[in-house]
């Protein structure tokens, strides 16, 4: 059912790049059955209009389970050998992460440590904020180091690791 899949993909790009319709073109073709983890919250007209455009372009076949702060409680107890889940997305949970005041290395320590264990396939999607210019203060300079290491120790456990561009895969990994 999932054989098409990796057991952990990343799938790395900019703002409409296209890596979130790529993750889950890869999730449809490998499972009829699917969960959608959800890490954004709608603070705001424009954030609910982003998530709305995200659910149309999904389409029915979807199951949605929400996590913007617990992520890796919520794939310990959502993964499953017969479902993938795509998380979408990393940087939404970082800053989550941020604005809670939680600890961010305590987070991502689990995180990691709960991969190994996941029982089925799994597809994070992530922005990569690190290819521009450096910011100009001091909370976008640490939400840019954040995802970046997230990124490197995600990617470490990866099997899989997708750059998209421009609609664009560019495989890194696997």
């Amino acid at each position: 059912m999932t054989g098409a899949l990796k057991r952990v993909t990343l799938v790395l790009g900019g703002a409409r790049s296209g890596k979130s319709a790529f993750a889950e073109r890869r999730i449809e073709a490998a499972s009829p059955a699917r969960l959608y983890l959800a890490t954004g919250q709608a603070w705001d007209e424009e954030m609910r209009d982003r998530i709305a455009s995200h659910q149309v372009r999904r389409g029915a076949g979807w199951e949605t389970v929400e996590a913007p702060v617990e992520l890796a409680q919520a794939l310990t107890a959502n993964t499953r050998a017969d479902r993938p889940v795509l998380v979408d997305c990393l940087t939404l949970w970082v800053t989550n992460l941020m604005l809670g005041e939680h600890d961010m290395d305590q987070a991502f320590e689990q995180l990691a440590a709960a991969i190994p264990g996941l029982d089925g396939p799994v597809v994070f999607v992530s922005n990569e904020v690190g290819l521009g210019i450096v910011p100009d203060n001091a909370m976008a300079r640490a939400f840019r180091d954040h995802a970046g290491r997230l990124h490197q120790s995600i990617a470490s456990l990866a099997d899989e690791v997708y750059f998209v561009t421009a609609g664009l895969p560019l495989k890194m990994k696997g």
